[in-house]
């Protein structure tokens, strides 16, 4: 009897726990595979006309008149586009045989009939062109740009150009007579590659103060009356008023001045400190020698000014200097003594 071999006990397979890494993967896998399954089921998605367009470039491309195109024929160009800044507009139908000729099939048109298409451009509009003639003004002949304006011949201009473009205008060819002022360049961008000629007149500006309100004579200004305002230099008076409208605050209208009105010289000035008939105190100094007294102001006067006052003792009429309110001063004569200083002030009228 042949002996029985015993059987040999094969290893119990050990299975390792799902992680959640596994799981994650497998689930994108199925999500991937699901998606290609649709989209092979699917088919092709139908081309979809758009809204209206704006062209960047010359030409209106596949991507710019329709959705769903494939990314390799979206740059295909299809139409021209309109004149820089300038708008038109493609038949539906037109798009829809272009569309068909290239064997990519229908396109939905959602009911549109046509599609406006706006070119894109760079607008240089007037403030930069004067910029350009100011520079090469200043650059050819010296001027100061930020004293200059620019007058140019008819209506605002515009110049357009391509977006790509983006570098500063430029002033070439310029002209400029000094007697007439007259002025004449072309306006380019890049290697003139966009450009525009234009003539004008060069006007030299002038900040002059300029009054907010109606002023009756001996009102005083304030600050938020006055205000600095760029003029041409010819159409502005010669005395105009120069300088920072703050520095005038606090002065009084010398006459009745309308709102509106350019300052001129003499139209402000500082008020009176010292009033005809106020009692005022006269002081007298001098090396070695303070002396003061009261006496009575016979004039107005600002600070600075010379007015006369009168000495109630002596009677005596003194020039004087008004040094603030209520105060004048009285120099010596220039040959004059100490001792003689006070009796100056003391003596009775009518002696020497």
């Amino acid at each position: 009897m042949q002996a029985l071999k015993q059987i040999p006990r094969l290893p119990r397979a050990q299975v390792a726990p799902l992680s959640l890494a596994i799981v994650g993967r497998a689930l994108f896998a199925l999500t991937a595979f699901g998606l290609m399954t649709a989209t092979v089921l699917a088919g092709p998605q139908p081309l979809r006309l758009r809204g209206d367009v704006t062209a960047r470039g010359d030409v209106v491309t596949l991507g710019d008149l329709v959705e769903g195109a494939a990314p390799e024929l979206a740059g295909r160009p299809m139409f021209r586009a309109p004149a820089l800044g300038a708008n038109g507009t493609i038949q539906a139908q037109r798009i829809g045989d272009a569309v068909a000729a290239l064997g990519l099939g229908p396109v939905e048109t959602g009911g549109r009939l046509q599609v406006a298409v706006q070119r894109a451009a760079r607008r240089v509009t007037q403030p930069e062109i004067e910029a350009a003639v100011k520079r090469a003004l200043e650059s050819a002949y010296g001027l100061d740009a930020r004293n200059l304006a620019i007058r140019i011949d008819g209506d605002a201009p515009v110049l357009l150009a391509p977006l790509d473009l983006t570098g500063q205008a430029t002033a070439l060819d310029l002209s400029y007579d000094q007697r007439s002022r007259r002025v004449a360049a072309l306006i380019t961008l890049g290697e003139r590659q966009a450009s525009l000629r234009i003539s004008g007149q060069v006007v030299e500006i002038r900040e002059v103060v300029v009054l907010g309100r109606a002023l009756n004579r001996g009102e005083a200004v304030t600050a938020a009356d006055i205000t600095l305002e760029r003029r041409p230099k010819e159409a502005s008076p010669v005395d105009a008023q120069v300088g920072l409208p703050t520095a005038l605050a606090g002065q009084v209208a010398q006459r009745a001045l309308g709102a509106g009105s350019v300052l001129r010289a003499g139209d402000l000035a500082a008020p009176d400190v010292v009033t005809r008939g106020e009692a005022v105190t006269i002081v007298f100094d001098s090396p070695g020698l303070n002396l003061s007294l009261r006496g009575q102001a016979n004039e107005n006067g600002r600070m600075g000014a010379m007015i006369t006052v009168t000495n109630p003792v002596s009677k005596k009429v003194l020039p004087a200097t008004v040094i603030g309110p209520g105060r004048v001063s009285v120099g010596p004569p220039p040959a004059a003594v100490t001792r003689q200083a006070n009796a100056a002030l003391d003596a009775p009228a009518g002696r020497p």
